[in-house]
């Protein structure tokens, strides 16, 4: 858990193609819309040097080899934390960041074939063990979560590798949900799956409605209505 102050520290996960991000935008402009101080973050990036090496990490032309890549989003993060996050939650903001830990074990641990219990110990360096609060995990079947990504277009470096690839990927973000894999890998945080199916409002409601589970005297007021300019929104 965060442990910081009282703020909340909430990550959306999922492959491509699940429309994250979509509902990281949309869940923020909500939580705003109802008086919350929220703080919406992308990785990497999120400060001037996270923001430089997300230009490296998904530019199609760089070479880099994976342990490069593992290090490289490590090092977002953990400027990230520092400069943004930690702040944000210390004075009980809701930190609401599309992408962390859990994505570096899915596509650096199972997509990379690297080691995890390394992969772990970067990011203990990096986040000083600052574990989210909650991640919904949004999931859609395979087929129709690649076709999506397929039928985008322009691609970046993660989306352009191949099916196989992004197989891997899921698998891993799959094995998140279960409840042994969680109690061992407590640095994620609890993880609960959010059906991304259908309409981007029925989702958004899916998604407030596991934040009203959660915590129940603090986000069930929150309602789906239209977006607010309220939420300070900080990405590359």
């Amino acid at each position: 858990m965060s442990g910081v102050a009282s703020g909340y520290f909430i990550v959306l996960e999922g492959g491509e193609g699940v429309g994250k991000t979509t509902q990281w935008r949309r869940v923020a402009d909500q939580l705003a819309a109802t008086g919350h101080d929220v703080v919406a973050l992308r990785e990497p990036g999120g400060t001037p040097a996270g923001d430089a090496l997300r230009a490296v990490l998904l530019d199609p032309t760089s070479a880099l080899t994976p342990e490069t890549e593992a290090l490289l989003f490590a090092a977002s993060r953990a400027q990230l934390v520092r400069d943004v996050i930690t702040p944000a939650l210390q004075r009980a903001a809701v930190v609401l960041v599309d992408r962390f830990l859990l994505s570096t074990y899915a596509y650096q641990g199972r997509g990379r074939a690297l080691s995890i219990p390394s992969l772990r110990a970067v990011n203990a360096f990096a986040t000083g063990g600052l574990a989210p609060d909650l991640t919904l995990l949004l999931s859609l079947p395979l087929e129709e979560s690649m076709a999506r990504m397929h039928a985008r277009g322009s691609a970046d470096r993660m989306e352009r590798e191949g099916d196989a690839f992004h197989r891997r990927v899921r698998a891993a973000f799959d094995e998140a949900l279960q409840p042994a894999w969680q109690a061992q890998h407590p640095e994620i945080g609890p993880v609960v799956a959010v059906d991304a199916a259908g309409a981007a409002d029925v989702v958004t409601v899916r998604c407030l409605a596991a934040l009203a589970t959660k915590w129940p005297h603090r986000f069930s007021e929150v309602q789906v209505d239209r977006p607010s300019s309220a939420v300070q929104v900080t990405h590359g």
